[in-house]
């Protein structure tokens, strides 16, 4: 079995619509291409270094018109040529043209097409594609949860959990790398069991009025 790797470039407020350009996803959001001036040589390396070993592309249907309308027309450069050569799994409930080569739409079963995609790929990215985001974030039907958040506050648009989240625990894979421009990259893993609670004011946690420092 495979991975499903989520990559969500989002805002310091969880905002991911539309970071590429101004006519990515313009309906009611007047900040496309929020990400192009935050980035550097360190953001773009580790995106390029996130791709590696990617064997398919797992995509909503709004991101695939995007993407099918322009890196097509791309020539070199290694995620042109990542994605021109991979498959692209399309999740759509209409019947779309999907004139990408390489392109397949998912059956009407989500979750049951998801785990057939997985179970057929080693590496599957989801890039973009929010309202497929929060269907497997819902279903916990993902691997790992790559976010980079810049350090802007929009306050309007599409977010990474925009209602329906369910209780889920995650793990931090590795040490989050920031960038000049404050960009950083976040790596969890989906782990098991839901959030446990507790007790900030037991002694055993240093925080209780009863020690030095609550005097």
């Amino acid at each position: 079995m495979g991975l499903i790797h989520i990559e969500l470039f989002t805002t310091l407020d969880l905002v991911g619509q539309a970071p590429g350009g101004p006519d990515e996803d313009p309906e009611g959001f007047p900040f496309g291409g929020w990400q192009a001036p935050l980035l550097d040589e360190v953001t773009g390396a580790q995106i390029l270094a996130a791709y590696e070993g990617t064997d398919a592309l797992l995509l909503g249907r709004r991101t695939y018109d995007i993407f099918a309308a322009h890196w097509p027309h791309k020539e070199g450069g290694e995620i042109a040529e990542l994605f021109n050569s991979v498959p692209k799994y399309v999740a759509s409930r209409g019947r779309p043209d999907l004139p990408w080569a390489g392109s397949t739409q998912l059956g009407p079963d989500l979750a049951g097409a998801v785990r057939e995609v997985r179970d057929r790929h080693e590496h599957v990215k989801v890039v973009g594609s929010l309202d497929l985001v929060q269907t497997l974030l819902r279903e916990k039907l993902f691997d790992r949860l790559d976010l980079w958040v810049h350090p802007i506050v929009l306050g309007v648009g599409k977010t990474v959990f925009d209602g329906g989240a369910v209780p889920t625990n995650v793990t931090l894979l590795e040490p989050p790398v920031a960038g000049p421009q404050g960009a950083v990259y976040l790596r969890y893993g989906l782990a098991d069991g839901t959030p446990a609670t507790g007790d900030m004011s037991r002694p055993d946690r240093g925080l209780g009025h009863d020690d030095d420092n609550g005097r």
